[in-house]
């Protein structure tokens, strides 16, 4: 099929205004999401599955990261390219996707390998099932607070420092973190805290664990 002779997209593309309804950035997500799984698991690539509907390589890419409104006739051509029913493009769309809300001051306290050191954790939220891959934390360190530098898991983690002044260390690095510094670091290598400089300090901590975790 010639350039000439693609099928054109009736849909629009455009960047995502706050006034745009978040029912359709769903719907266009799971269609993007969908077509994607489908396409991938024909084994065809981008160039492939365009050619085998008559649109561009282009347009396919913004369907696929939810960047254009597809028209009915693209859905259809999408839809007998892939020899899928056209509901099948819309699987998804219709789920609740969970969050997290935790009001300041709230959050729960938990025990954690640092807890016997003084380190007070609170969990500032979490997901299940699927998207539990992350675990984000306020930890909070006092005077009476003890180093403790052995912490060691799966997975990376992100520490942002909020309040006080602490060297923290990773591997055989020590770093000096003030309010605003973060860190990121591989959770297999030995870290955590070598010295408190100024108390009390406090810290978020997010930590993503690899999928092999959930």
């Amino acid at each position: 099929m010639g350039e000439d002779e693609l099928l054109r997209n009736a849909g629009t593309a455009r960047q995502r205004t706050p006034e745009e309804s978040p029912e359709v950035l769903e719907l266009e997500t799971a269609i993007a999401r969908n077509v994607r799984a489908l396409r991938q698991g024909q084994g065809l690539s981008v160039a492939d599955m365009a050619s085998r509907i008559g649109i561009s390589k282009a347009m396919l890419s913004k369907i696929e990261n939810a960047q254009t409104s597809c028209s009915l006739g693209t859905l259809g051509a999408l839809a007998r390219g892939l020899d899928v029913p056209v509901t099948s493009l819309f699987r998804g769309a219709d789920q609740e996707r969970p969050a997290s809300y935790v009001k300041a001051g709230t959050g729960t306290r938990i025990v954690r390998e640092g807890t016997q050191a003084g380190h007070e954790y609170a969990l500032l939220g979490g997901l299940r099932g699927e998207h539990r891959r992350l675990e984000c934390l306020l930890v909070t360190l006092t005077e009476s607070s003890e180093v403790y530098p052995l912490f060691q898991h799966p997975g990376t983690e992100f520490i942002y420092l909020l309040e006080g002044v602490i060297d923290y260390g990773h591997s055989r690095s020590v770093h000096r973190l003030h309010p605003g510094d973060s860190l990121l670091l591989d959770g297999e290598g030995a870290h955590g805290p070598v010295a408190l400089v100024e108390t009390p300090i406090r810290f978020l901590s997010v930590i993503a664990f690899p999928d092999a975790m959930i």
